[in-house]
């Protein structure tokens, strides 16, 4: 079984509960699984990653490359 057919089956036993104990210990888990694999798949990044990322960003404010907090959020509400 594949892991598409595997998740479709997994959806619809999901969908079938009715104990709301299991669909929190369901969520829990996932949550747990979720954090733990991009934990794990986190790598520090280097200082010279680092400085020229803070080097771009700097270049970008200076030549207008930006948008500010507000005009974001004004953009975000019209999303929904």
């Amino acid at each position: 079984m594949n892991i598409e057919t595997r998740k479709l089956t997994f959806i619809q036993e999901f969908l079938r509960l009715q104990n709301e104990e299991i669909v929190i210990g369901l969520e829990k888990l996932l949550h747990k699984q979720k954090a733990e694999l991009i934990e794990k798949e986190m790598k520090p990044m280097s200082i010279e990653k680092f400085n020229s990322d803070i080097d771009q960003s700097l270049e970008d404010a200076k030549n207008g490359r930006m948008i500010s907090a507000k005009k974001l959020k004004s953009e975000i509400q019209k999303w929904s």
